[in-house]
């Protein structure tokens, strides 16, 4: 009899270590949930207006080992309590998921772990274009283990690649990208949802492409597009001579970008340049919103241009909300997530790395002399996270935040300590812009230390001093 565990959806869906948490059974006790969530919606009448009951549920998965089983078990649950669900019938990345529930106007789950390591998978659940706010999720949460799911296997399935190219067609004008492409491109899938798509977008000789093949166990690689996992990525850029190494994550809707010299650019770097690309060229104007995790530079260019400018709690769903109620025209998140107006209001990978390219070839520049512009135009950013364990949890962020307040100095390696924000753990903004953030997990025995400064060494002092400081606080 396998040990019932108790399910909660985190800042972006729900996941377990497969053969542990994530197993068939429970799987279908989270879409039997969702059933339930559904109908009981349903009942609402008119006071509930998500159409979730009548219109189509779609169902995708990433290329993790048996997540198409697990979404063909949820489509078989689903079915089974007479919904409506419909099971794609290839990969695509979670970005899809999201346009479709667009489209059709109902609900999305995604069978994905997104960037996690090859052991774990999880289910992100999607509505309007976007991740799902956690009202519905808690509700999801509320219906466990009501009933007993229900299965048939009576479900339809059907492709929607076509219609999610045409949907990145209709936001960037990838003709234009392959007539002026002239360099070489080199795109590392990391074994994810969005292989062979860049191909097909812009079909061209000077498309390179990595680990697109299908394997579960990625290669033995961690499929999160960030530094320590790209330096593959990074030597082949130098070796041929390219002009930018693109890297997605497992589900796509993650993106690492490095330049033309083989150097990573961190989100703190990514994020002004399509910032100050969006408003220069594209005429996009208006609030921007980014993860408090995220660097300076980004209120830099909003407060030149006259733009309001909020940070916000670390987590898509808080960017995408303001995307969504048109409060703000572009956001950007620290694990490499960025969305602005004109586009859903969800990250997507391969979205943002057509308009990188797009930024390319219709200015002729490279990512390193874009990046050169910024630090001539707002300064430069030297940006590192570190993660450590701690010896317990820390679930209350707000009194963390608190305790630390308290101890902290009148100034900081010599810097008057301009703001605090305490939205997510701690983050100091010094004089010069310079800030630190402390950041517990909330739900692991892990604390994310975050700095950022006009120099490595500063940067490094930052968080040496914030590690040094976490161990008394907690």
């Amino acid at each position: 009899m396998e040990k019932v565990i108790d399910i909660k959806f985190g800042t972006d869906g729900w996941r377990g270590i497969m053969a542990r948490d994530f197993t068939f059974e429970n799987v279908r006790r989270v879409a039997q949930a969702i059933a339930d969530f559904v109908k009981e919606d349903a009942e609402k009448g008119p006071k509930s207006k998500s159409g979730f009951m009548q219109n189509p549920i779609m169902i995708g998965y990433d290329r993790r080992f048996q997540s198409d089983a697990f979404a063909r078990e949820i489509a078989k649950v689903l079915q089974g309590n007479k919904l409506l669900p419909i099971l794609l019938s290839e990969t695509l990345p979670t970005p899809a998921i999201s346009m479709l529930t667009k489209k059709m106007k109902g609900l999305g789950i995604m069978v994905t772990a997104s960037h996690n390591p090859a052991g774990y998978n999880g289910v992100k659940l999607k509505a309007d274009g976007r991740a799902v706010l956690e009202n519905v999720t808690s509700a999801v949460e509320a219906c466990l283990d009501r009933n007993i799911p229900a299965r048939s296997n009576d479900f339809k399935e059907k492709s929607f690649k076509d219609a999610y190219l045409q949907y990145l067609k209709s936001k960037i004008n990838t003709a234009t990208i392959k007539s002026r492409l002239k360099k070489t491109v080199i795109v590392d899938y990391l074994f994810g949802a969005a292989s062979g798509l860049m191909e097909e977008l812009v079909p061209s000789k000077h498309i390179i492409t990595m680990h697109g093949e299908r394997d579960p166990l990625f290669g033995g690689l961690h499929p999160e597009p960030i530094e320590q996992n790209l330096k593959q990525l990074m030597e082949r850029v130098k070796k041929e001579k390219a002009m930018i190494g693109i890297a997605l994550d497992g589900d796509a809707d993650r993106i690492g970008i490095v330049d033309d010299t083989g150097r990573y650019f961190t989100p703190c770097q990514v994020f002004p340049i399509l910032i100050d690309y969006l408003l220069t060229k594209k005429g996009i104007k208006g609030k921007i919103v980014q993860s408090v995790s995220m660097g300076y530079l980004s209120g830099r260019i909003a407060k030149a241009n006259g733009l309001e400018f909020e940070e916000l709690p670390v987590g898509f769903k808080h960017v995408a909300e303001q995307l969504a109620q048109g409060v703000a025209v572009m956001g950007g998140e620290e694990s490499g997530g960025y969305a602005w107006k004109g586009s859903l209001p969800e990250r997507d990978g391969l979205l943002t790395a057509l308009l990188f390219l797009e930024m390319c070839v219709t200015q002729n520049k490279t990512p390193s002399q874009l990046w050169k512009n910024i630090e001539t135009k707002y300064g430069k950013s030297f940006f590192k996270r570190i993660d450590f364990k701690l010896h317990r949890a820390i679930p209350d962020k707000a009194a963390f935040a608190a305790k630390l307040t308290k101890k902290l100095p009148k100034k900081i390696l010599g810097s008057e300590i301009k703001q605090l924000i305490a939205i997510d753990g701690l983050k100091i903004i010094l004089a010069e812009d310079h800030w630190m953030l402390m950041r517990p997990s909330g739900t692991e025995p892990l604390m994310r230390v975050y700095a950022e400064s006009d120099s490595e060494k500063r940067t490094q002092e930052l968080l040496d001093l914030a590690k040094k400081w976490v161990a008394p606080a907690v």
